[in-house]
């Protein structure tokens, strides 16, 4: 009698694991490399992971791993296509040449602010004229920060002439020839690294969007701004293909729900908002500010500028990428709609 008694004990607990396994959620890993403070990984990836929660009635969860906790910012793509991650956020340019052509979104001229960036860069994806740069994953949205200008310590930068010998941290190579052309000596690092280069006195200033120098502090080691819009920085946030294909078709349907123009928009409007917060900042701490508009009409800023425009589509035709220019055009043309949306 005890060991029929055991045996409808026993398969009454293997039931009711079985039934709790059934239920339970599936999580999805998110690496980045944005502080878990910032208002990147709060207000555009947390705030997706949550619709991701809320509309899949908590049956999909996303676990963030901010700060480069789960792969290395220039690691970050590559462990999304890997599975190292199940989701990666990421600056292209971080893993450079990978992304030739979705950095012609970066050039100066394309976009004025995050909103128009974002859906410029969506607009190309979504046309098909980046498909081959995606193909070991699954994009979900993407988008970029606003117009990037120059920091610095102790300069005050009115000119490109003022660059010449500066040290300035560049966020990608296509802003960093940019750079060189104004007379600086560009330097490579991830966002994460820039606070204490500066300390340090290894860079003597940036290249970053004011929403960045909030969110990484750097607003407490500078004193200069040049708002010369001269680059615009781009990301992707992306889905290991398994991990997609491992889904239910419901959990599926959720994440597709939540893919494409309606979150790459969204996440513009964040960047607008902090860029607006990262200037004030720099405006209550009695900072210098210059303004220089339209810098590819400039004629101090105009000839550096064109030249690395040119430079770039040379490059990338040189390397057989012959429908650059045509990108270029789509870019432009995507720029006006956007902006006029």
């Amino acid at each position: 009698m005890k060991t029929k008694f055991a045996c409808c004990v026993l398969a009454a607990s293997i039931a009711a694991v079985g039934v709790a396994s059934a239920q339970a959620a599936t999580t999805l890993r998110m690496a980045h490399f944005w502080p878990g403070a910032s208002g990147v990984n709060e207000d555009i990836l947390q705030a997706w992971a949550d619709t991701i929660a809320q509309e899949s009635d908590g049956d999909l969860n996303v676990q963030m791993f901010p700060s480069g906790t789960l792969a290395k910012p220039d690691s970050i793509y590559e462990a999304a296509a890997n599975g190292i991650a199940d989701i990666g956020a990421t600056a292209q340019g971080y893993t450079a040449g990978r992304f030739p052509l979705s950095q012609i979104v970066e050039l100066p001229g394309i976009a004025t602010t995050a909103t128009q960036g974002a859906c410029v860069l969506q607009t190309l994806y979504e046309e098909g004229h980046l498909d081959s740069e995606y193909e070991d994953t699954r994009p979900l949205f993407m988008f970029t920060t606003g117009p990037g200008g120059i920091h610095t310590i102790d300069t005050d930068v009115q000119t490109p002439a003022d660059l010449e010998g500066l040290r300035i941290r560049r966020p990608t190579a296509v802003a960093g020839e940019m750079l060189e052309n104004m007379g600086a000596t560009p330097v490579g690092m991830p966002a994460p690294d820039i606070y204490t280069s500066m300390q340090r006195g290894v860079i003597d200033g940036l290249s970053f969007p004011w929403e960045g120098l909030k969110g990484f502090r750097i607003n407490e080691l500078v004193s200069y701004h040049t708002e010369v819009p001269f680059y615009t920085l781009i990301f992707v946030a992306t889905m290991n293909q398994r991990a997609y294909e491992n889904l239910t078709p419901e959990q599926q349907a959720v994440i597709d729900n939540n893919s494409g123009m309606k979150w790459a928009e969204k996440a513009g409007e964040v960047f607008d908002r902090l860029d607006v917060e990262g200037k004030q900042e720099a405006v209550d701490a009695g900072h210098t500010i210059r303004e220089i508009e339209n810098p590819l009409q400039h004629p101090d800023w105009q000839e550096p500028l064109e030249t690395g425009i040119e430079n770039y589509l040379t490059e990338l035709e040189e390397r057989g990428l012959n429908q650059a220019r045509d990108v270029y055009a789509a870019a432009q043309a995507a720029s006006e709609s956007c902006s006029a949306q």
